[in-house]
């Protein structure tokens, strides 16, 4: 049986990969109100899964389930990397490994150190947009724009994996979503949405710019040029041209970018041209992916499809990622916009394209033709349940923080994750809260924990969030009220502040931990806590489930399940 707390010491306070940050302040001293979580379990169990599995030589969509928007991918060798967007998380940008596609493991972010992405008071969709991974010549670069705070910036590294340089700010390119080309000719180019020459014509009117860039002096060079102004036809008043990404095919330049927004009018469409500065020509079959005209209601959908990225293999064959969703009702989900992967068809006369008419985004597919890799250690697709023990160095690369910490406030120790509770509060925009979250994967499905914490003082709590951003989320905490601890449900959904909606008296175990579990089930959530294993005891059955839903708060992000520590005062720090 493990001791409480206050008589376990403490490991290094460490930031989230401690392998890649500077030096580390000397080792805390174990406090009685540190809330110490033994292990997290998260369990997926969504309808679609069950109904679709993949058979002999079949891969299962979305191959990144979750939120994991707005992938990049780039092939070294035999090797695939993928990138996708962090918004206000940190670490940045998730990093994914895989020799077949299929099968992707994270080996860690970007973004990992304070000095590379500073995140403070940022809103949880603000943040990193959009990046974008390549490679050449040796060299891994990633381009992103951080909104708000900077703009559009470079990373390089030799090895993936990292160290990552600091960013390289790029201040003449303006707007978002810049990708980086490498000609075959020594050339690059950098591509980005921008707004158009003049005034918009229109709500949603962008244009794609192009600039040459010096990879060695990592600079811009020459005249920006503006090559495609609002999409496929400005007459139709196309919204939203971003993405772009350029690929030469035999002699000719693609571009391929998303157009329609990121909602359900999301597409991805095509540009060809015999230089890379143009004249881009759009493909008169576009889109090459989209799924805004099917029937919303048909069987567990696939929608919002779109903001594509392409990869050749050594034996040939094309494949796309890009970004879908799987809403449980309407258009509610609460997973955020997860990464798909279908095989990229080339017509007889030269045009790439994904999906046409009315073929939906299938759930299992036909493998690549690529050696079988072994699953990920943490999966990423299918239903499953992963246990954390916290029994590892280093937290493992699924968690992230709310913001940057400034302050090193978690530690593994003993086969814990030990959280100093801090005044920052969950919910204020300005606050870098004691919270470690990673991402809901399944509309249906559940997480748990066990938490040895005694509050010690009114506003005292410690527990088990499900977190979407700032002014959405539930806590389910061990608290103090009155004098005396409960357990207690509190929700915020909008401007007011977070209330209490269910509560009920405890009595903290003096050998033992409290359990709290959340379960989803698609438009309702269930809270539940008890004293004894695998004995529960439900506190709220029926919560409003799409709160946490994008289409209730809005933004670009997804719910994340995490643990979380707050001590009304700074008395515990």
């Amino acid at each position: 049986m493990r001791a409480p707390s206050a008589l376990r010491p403490l490991a290094l306070l460490l930031p989230l990969a401690a392998a890649c940050a500077t030096a580390q302040p000397e080792p805390a001293t174990a406090q009685p109100s540190d809330a110490r979580f033994e292990w997290f379990e998260y369990m997926g169990d969504d309808p679609a899964f069950r109904q679709n599995r993949a058979g002999a030589n079949e891969y299962l969509n979305p191959v990144l389930a979750g939120f994991y928007p707005d992938p990049s991918i780039a092939r070294a060798g035999d090797d695939y990397y993928m990138v996708t967007s962090s918004f206000a998380y940190f670490p940045g940008v998730p990093l994914f490994h895989s020799r077949d596609l299929v099968n992707w493991t994270q080996i860690g972010h970007v973004l990992s150190r304070p000095s590379q992405l500073n995140l403070d008071s940022a809103g949880i969709s603000r943040g990193i947009f959009a990046p974008v991974i390549r490679y050449n010549a040796g060299t891994f670069y990633m381009i992103t724009t951080i909104v708000d705070r900077g703009g559009n910036f470079i990373v390089t590294a030799t090895d993936p994996r990292g160290p990552w340089s600091d960013p390289v700010f790029l201040p003449e390119v303006d707007g978002i979503d810049p990708s980086i080309f490498f000609d075959d000719n020594g050339k690059a180019y950098i591509v980005n949405n921008g707004p158009p020459i003049g005034a918009p014509l229109y709500e949603g009117h962008r244009a794609i710019w192009m600039q040459e860039f010096d990879a060695a002096s990592q600079r811009m060079t020459g005249p920006r040029r503006l090559i495609v102004n609002g999409g496929v036809d400005l007459a139709r008043k196309p919204i939203w041209i971003e993405a772009p990404h350029i690929l030469k095919v035999d002699g000719r330049y693609y571009l391929i970018c998303a157009e329609g927004g990121t909602a359900e009018q999301h597409s991805e469409v095509v540009f060809r041209a015999d230089s890379p500065w143009g004249p881009w020509i759009p493909w008169t079959e576009n889109p090459i992916l989209t799924q805004r005209h099917l029937d919303p209601a048909r069987p567990l959908p696939i929608t919002t499809t779109g903001h594509a990225d392409f990869v050749r293999t050594p034996r040939g064959e094309w494949w796309a990622v890009f970004l879908g969703v799987r809403p449980y009702r309407g258009d509610h989900y609460n997973n955020g916009r997860e990464t798909y992967l279908l095989p990229v068809r080339w017509t007889e006369d030269g045009w790439p394209e994904i999906l046409r008419g009315d073929a939906t985004v299938p759930y299992a597919g036909r493998r690549p033709d690529l050696p079988a890799q072994p699953a990920p250690p943490i999966p990423m697709t299918g239903n499953f349940t992963h246990r954390d023990e916290f029994d590892g160095a280093a937290l493992a690369p699924e968690w992230v923080f709310i913001r940057t910490p400034r302050e090193h406030w978690h530690a593994l120790s003993s086969g814990a994750l030990v959280l100093r509770p801090r005044a920052a509060v969950l919910g204020d925009v300005g606050a870098q809260p004691s919270f470690v979250g990673r991402r809901q994967q399944h509309a249906y499905g559940s997480a748990s924990t066990a938490v040895r914490y005694t509050p010690r003082a009114e506003g005292d709590r410690a527990g088990l969030a499900a977190f979407h951003d700032d002014k959405h989320f539930y806590l389910l905490s061990v608290a103090r009220r009155d004098g005396r601890p409960v357990v207690q449900l509190e929700q915020r959904s909008g401007d007011a502040p977070a209330t209490v909606i269910a509560s009920a008296p405890l009595t903290v175990p003096a050998d033992g931990p409290v359990y709290l579990k959340v379960e989803a089930r698609g438009d309702g959530y269930a809270f539940s806590y008890g004293t004894r294993p695998g004995e529960w005891a439900v506190l709220k059955d029926d919560a409003d489930g799409t709160v946490l839903s994008t289409k209730v708060a809005g933004g670009f992000v997804g719910t994340m399940l995490g643990m979380y520590a707050h001590s009304a005062s700074d008395s515990a720090r």
